[in-house]
């Protein structure tokens, strides 16, 4: 082999031995931060609003140790497994918010990407569904309504975004989704009312 390829045979080896210990790091904190997400919204819909907020708190200084670790990588930062981490980051948020009765944290805020934040607001409307599901069997069919008219605020704002995919990050797939959610959560709280007293 020529000296010149050596010499770039060399330069690549240190090159790509960083780019993959950067990644292997990367994978690591984003399991951490979908695992964090997902188990403070499993907390809240247990009650344990508590648990919930430092398992949130956890995912969120890990995402800060990510984008860290991440600055001088955009290849990685933009791969696709960032903004899945990401998206969980946002669901969990936005659930907390709701929970609490609060404002939906913005984008900028989180530190993520506006499409990961549509995409994970969007997500995060299946919890909801679960909250109102749970307002049904306790009997609270007036928290059910607050619930209800929340999806559907977020699913017209969502679906009136009318832009590709390759530039929403697939927000369609999402909206098409809220839709399911959104038409069977209203067909079993219309039969929740004709069946159970408003309290």
């Amino acid at each position: 082999m020529r000296e010149e390829f050596q010499q770039l045979l060399r330069e690549a080896r240190v090159f790509f031995d960083e780019k993959d210990k950067v990644r292997e790091e990367a994978l690591v904190l984003c399991r951490e931060i979908t695992r964090n997400s997902a188990f403070s919204i499993r907390a809240l819909h247990k009650g344990e609003r508590e648990e919930a907020e430092r398992l949130l708190k956890e995912a969120r200084s890990r995402h800060r140790d990510l984008l860290a670790l991440l600055e001088g990588h955009p290849d990685l930062r933009f791969a696709g497994f960032v903004q899945d981490a990401e998206k969980e980051l946002v669901e969990a948020n936005i659930v907390l918010s709701i929970k609490k009765g609060e404002a939906f944290p913005r984008f900028e805020e989180l530190g993520v990407l506006y499409t990961t934040y549509l995409n994970g607001m969007g997500e995060a409307m299946g919890e909801v569904r679960r909250m109102l599901l749970d307002c049904i069997r306790q009997g609270e069919l007036r928290n059910c309504e607050g619930l209800l008219n929340l999806m559907e605020e977020v699913y017209y704002f969502l679906s009136s975004l009318l832009y590709p995919d390759a530039i929403t990050g697939n927000l369609r797939r999402t909206v098409d989704m809220i839709r399911g959610v959104l038409e069977r959560s209203r067909g079993d709280l219309t039969l929740a009312m004709m069946m159970l007293p408003l309290k």
